[in-house]
């Protein structure tokens, strides 16, 4: 069973890796606002188009769960996707990759505070690792910047998302007991609608730009690997051995994004990335190496980018 959420949870993280590199390779191709709608309309529409049966079949239990799908649509989806496509236009994709690392974090406080889910002394030192190794990429290898509270826009943007998805992972625990194929097309038709908004926003801005032919390629990569695939493997892993330890794979999610921004943007890869990877995974390590034995998972039942 572990062997099988590993597998899904590195699958779904290298989705997520490249996902970053998208948002940066859609940059004059789409903008930020559309591609956030165009992700999850195409999303819908290949779900829907697999699974209308197993829908009407799910119908009962999803009219009675309706605002809790939406929400994770709306959060999880809507609004991590929508912050981290802007994120991108003021800062590098590396930077993007690496800050996702404060997810795990996160949700750790999260259950922590409001679950009283164990903690181990190992864990709270790991993800103080991780937490620096987050501020250091956020301030670009200066952490005087965050206390002259001058962080790019960019990374405030991205330090949203982070707890956007932080939010959405912890709220899996109640997710109703229904076929994965509408779990991922009820929140995935929330996040179309909901990103509507924001599109007709960026379009009265006249900043709104239609996909060329690569804008449509990477809005296809985003519909089916970072949202269809990735968010089916991640939820799956979430339900095989719980949303703290599933949200522990999110560390590779800098891992495979600077990697491949490296490999196909060119970017440098430096001095200050390297020592925040190196503290993000080996946080994360000691995290799941000290973690408490008797540690339950803190989600009941099966679906995120």
């Amino acid at each position: 069973m572990q062997a099988t959420a590993y597998i899904c949870l590195v699958v779904a993280t290298l989705c997520w890796g490249g996902n970053a590199v998208a948002g940066k390779l859609a940059l004059g191709h789409v903008s930020p606002m559309m591609l956030t709608f165009l992700r999850w309309f195409l999303a819908v529409v290949l779900i829907a188009a697999i699974s209308l049966p197993q829908l009407r079949k799910d119908w009962p239990v999803v009219r009675k769960n309706l605002p809790l799908l939406f929400f994770y649509g709306v959060i999880g989806y809507t609004t991590f996707n929508a912050m981290l496509y802007s994120a991108v236009q003021y800062t590098t994709a590396i930077n993007v990759a690496i800050e996702q690392a404060g997810i795990p974090m996160l949700i750790f406080l999260l259950n922590f505070v409001f679950f009283r889910t164990g903690v181990s002394l190992a864990q709270v030192v790991g993800f103080g690792m991780t937490l620096v190794g987050v501020a250091l990429t956020a301030a670009h290898g200066d952490l005087e910047t965050l206390l002259q509270l001058s962080l790019n826009r960019g990374d405030a943007l991205m330090l949203i998302a982070v707890a956007a998805y932080a939010v959405y992972t912890i709220f899996l625990r109640w997710k109703p007991i229904v076929d994965w194929r509408t779990l991922m097309a009820i929140p995935a038709l929330g996040a179309a609608l909901t990103a509507l908004p924001p599109l007709l926003w960026e379009a009265s801005r006249g900043a709104a730009q239609w996909p060329d032919g690569e804008g449509w390629a990477i809005a296809f990569y985003t519909a089916i690997f970072a949202s269809l695939l990735a968010q089916i493997l991640y939820i799956r892993g979430v339900e095989e051995i719980g949303a703290n330890r599933a949200g522990l794979f999110i560390n590779l999610v800098p891992v495979f994004g600077t990697l491949l921004s490296v490999a196909l943007l060119g970017e440098t890869l430096q001095l200050f990335h390297m020592i925040a990877l190196v503290l993000t995974l080996g946080g994360i390590a000691i995290a799941e190496k000290g973690r408490p034995k008797s540690a339950a998972t803190t989600v009941a039942a099966s679906p995120v980018d």
